[in-house]
């Protein structure tokens, strides 16, 4: 008996590590095409000078590559996430809620997300949760990209953040969290030009499939504003509040979250390597900007959200899932740090410019180390992209209602 459970066990691990090689293939060829793009907008130039006005009607060919670079992209990794069966920690919870919706049954999740599998179920004509997964796959591809190439002032170094940080890896495993994620990414753009009914119906459009995005309406502002020194003053007390006056917010946010009540996330907890990530930002942040930290709004605005993070991860460990509110703060971390390395590295100064050079080199290569612990944990509960199988040479196990227990 021990035996065959050794063996077992080693072809388990024989098989993941044989998959493992479709992320890390998938990893390499997109971080290959992603080093062809520049950041920059793909749409023509209006070129005024003097007496000499026109419009620039043609396409560069830095346009039609970024153009190809940025739809292979999305190709290839809305493609593997697409096709993937029983991949990530919900998968099978999420084929369960889908055909109890459909049933007209009782489910947690939003109505966005039921709405959307009602549709695609009815439009079938059978119970297409494949479908499903390919449309939210596509819409958190398309966001992330987007928010990516338009905000990022080095797209290659925010995609290799998006990719060795595990943000796409885990859209496999937290599928609705995750789109709301990317919709708050690419929402920023809005914040910061002061587009509030955009920034608004965008946010309001995406809790309509993880409510957690409501948030993203107070923390962005908030993050946007100027700070007066009276605000700090009510930060602090409100973060020193979170000491003494715990069961009281505790049983806020069950009045908020329900579901939550009586299970185990009540214990809440905190991130030491998201707090040692937020302590590593704003530290860099102030060897760069010095005392220029809030002078400009968008660096401004990342700042703050980073200080954001770090004070939730410190002050809230006890709110439930406190993690899911503070990544919509350092998902900002993928567009910041490259910010910072390019300003650090445009310094006329050329010792402050090859500490740029070497910081940006200990920069992917502490993305890499982190990318390797996370793929170490990748088959485990929680995350469960490991191993990965496809609708082509797979089949799904049998939910709770096809055993008898829904």
């Amino acid at each position: 008996m021990a035996v065959l459970q050794t063996y077992e066990e080693g072809h388990q691990t024989g098989k993941t590590g044989t998959v493992m090689i479709v992320y890390m293939s998938l990893t390499l060829v997109t971080l290959a095409i992603a080093f062809l793009i520049k950041s920059g907008d793909v749409r023509p130039a209006v070129i005024g000078s003097g007496q000499y006005n026109y419009i620039y009607r043609g396409i560069s060919r830095k346009q039609v590559r970024n153009v190809i670079g940025l739809f292979s992209l999305f190709v290839l990794l809305s493609g593997v996430s697409a096709i993937r069966l029983n991949v990530g920690n919900d998968y099978s919870n999420y084929v369960e809620f889908m055909h109890r919706t459909f049933s007209n049954a009782y489910v947690p999740t939003e109505p966005g997300f039921n709405y959307l599998t009602k549709f695609v179920y009815t439009l079938s004509g059978f119970e297409n949760y494949v479908a499903v997964f390919a449309i939210f796959a596509a819409v958190t591809v398309f966001f992330f990209l987007s928010a990516l190439y338009r905000q990022s002032e080095d797209f290659f170094l925010s995609f290799i953040m998006f990719m060795l940080l595990g943000y796409y890896f885990q859209s496999l495993s937290t599928v609705r969290y995750y789109l709301a994620l990317a919709v708050a990414l690419y929402s920023i753009r809005f914040c910061l030009n002061g587009d509030w009914p955009r920034f608004i119906i965008l946010i309001l459009c995406g809790a309509l499939f993880h409510k957690s995005l409501i948030v993203v309406l107070v923390l962005y502002p908030l993050a946007s504003m100027k700070w007066k020194r009276w605000m700090y003053i009510v930060l602090s007390a409100l973060c020193f509040s979170c000491i003494f006056l715990k069961d009281v917010y505790l049983v806020v946010a069950t009045k908020l979250y329900p579901s939550y009540e009586g299970t185990e996330y009540l214990s809440g907890g905190t991130s030491a390597i998201g707090i040692a990530r937020c302590v590593a930002v704003l530290f860099l942040a102030v060897f760069v900007l010095g005392k220029n930290i809030v002078s400009d709004k968008k660096m401004s605005f990342y700042f703050y959200s980073n200080l954001g993070a770090l004070l939730l991860y410190v002050f809230c460990s006890f709110l439930p899932t406190v993690s899911r509110i503070t990544y919509y703060f350092m998902v900002t971390q993928i567009l910041y740090v490259p910010a910072l390395l390019k300003r650090l590295m445009a310094d006329p100064d050329y010792k402050r410019y090859k500490t740029g050079q070497i910081l940006k080199v200990l920069t992917v290569i502490g993305c890499v180390l982190y990318f390797i612990m996370y793929m170490r944990g990748a088959a485990n509960d929680g995350v469960r992209i490991l191993p990965y199988e496809t609708i082509f040479f797979h089949e799904l196990p049998a939910t709770l209602s096809e055993r008898g227990f829904g």
